[in-house]
């Protein structure tokens, strides 16, 4: 709940140099941890999301109070969606596949009002994570340069580096496949 308080939400961002937090952010990262243990079951789907994200098996606690004691490691940028993904594989995972749903949902309402950088609207197939990300990333570059000619912050201030996109064509691999099982 204290999430939804503007000045509470906003004071949390700056306290903890976040370039980018919400209550639609936020719920998406919540869902990312309901939909984990359903989306990557014990399975050899589990073994390649501790490959990309890490064992989610390390003691959360332990995790948690670390990482408020040092904060994320120097390079958290070159290999993980924000410094909170840092925290633990739980929280890498919930990251990503908030990014992920921000993703998909930017590209279906900007193709939903005429707007399309590349391809028609995505499709939710296996093979269509590189398209979906060659629409992606030229409308966040659009909509960033937009909201900078209105004086404001990047409206996607992230950077997707090499293995955040693996994790999240692992996500988008996840979620294909429990769309084909129905």
């Amino acid at each position: 709940m204290a999430e939804s308080d503007d000045a509470h939400r906003e004071a949390l961002r700056e306290q903890l140099g976040e370039p980018y937090r919400t209550v639609l952010g936020h719920f998406r990262h919540e869902v990312g941890h309901y939909y984990w243990p359903l989306l990557v079951p014990e399975s050899s789907a589990r073994e390649r999301c501790r490959e990309l994200f890490g064992d989610e098996r390390e003691d959360y606690g332990a995790a948690l109070e670390r990482h408020y004691e040092s904060g994320p490691p120097f390079d958290w940028s070159q290999r993980f969606v924000s410094a909170y993904a840092t925290m633990h594989p739980w929280e890498d995972w919930a990251e990503t596949f908030a990014h992920y749903l921000h993703i998909w949902d930017t590209l279906q309402t900007a193709g939903a009002y005429g707007v399309r950088v590349g391809s028609a609207a995505p499709a939710p197939d296996a093979d269509g994570f590189r398209a979906l990300l060659d629409d992606w990333l030229p409308l966040s570059y659009a909509l960033n340069a937009l909201s900078r000619s209105m004086g404001r912050d990047d409206l996607y201030p992230f950077v997707l580096p090499a293995p955040v996109v693996d994790k999240l064509a692992f996500v988008h691999e996840r979620v294909t496949a429990a769309r084909h099982r129905g």
